[in-house]
């Protein structure tokens, strides 16, 4: 059980830093259809749309990836105590 617990935290860490990358890359003028960004698109998208349904924009400020990143970490330390 312990080695399925690994591999699942291992994944949400991919995640968290997938939608770390694409909240940075959000901030610069690059291409939106290139590959880099439809990487990140296709690996967040799942986890930040649901989210983006509920939690409203602040502004012109999207905080939903925080409020993704902050829930996978507790996700994570649930996983850890376990």
């Amino acid at each position: 059980m312990t080695e399925l617990v690994a591999i699942v935290q291992l994944l949400i860490q991919i995640l968290i830093f997938a939608i770390f990358a694409r909240a940075i890359l959000s901030w610069f003028p690059i291409d939106r259809n290139g590959p880099i960004f439809r990487v990140l698109n296709a690996i967040t998208e799942p986890v930040l749309d649901p989210l983006r349904r509920v939690i409203p924009m602040i502004g012109m400020v999207d905080i939903t990836p925080m409020v993704a990143i902050l829930l996978l970490v507790f996700i994570q330390a649930a996983l850890a105590g376990a």
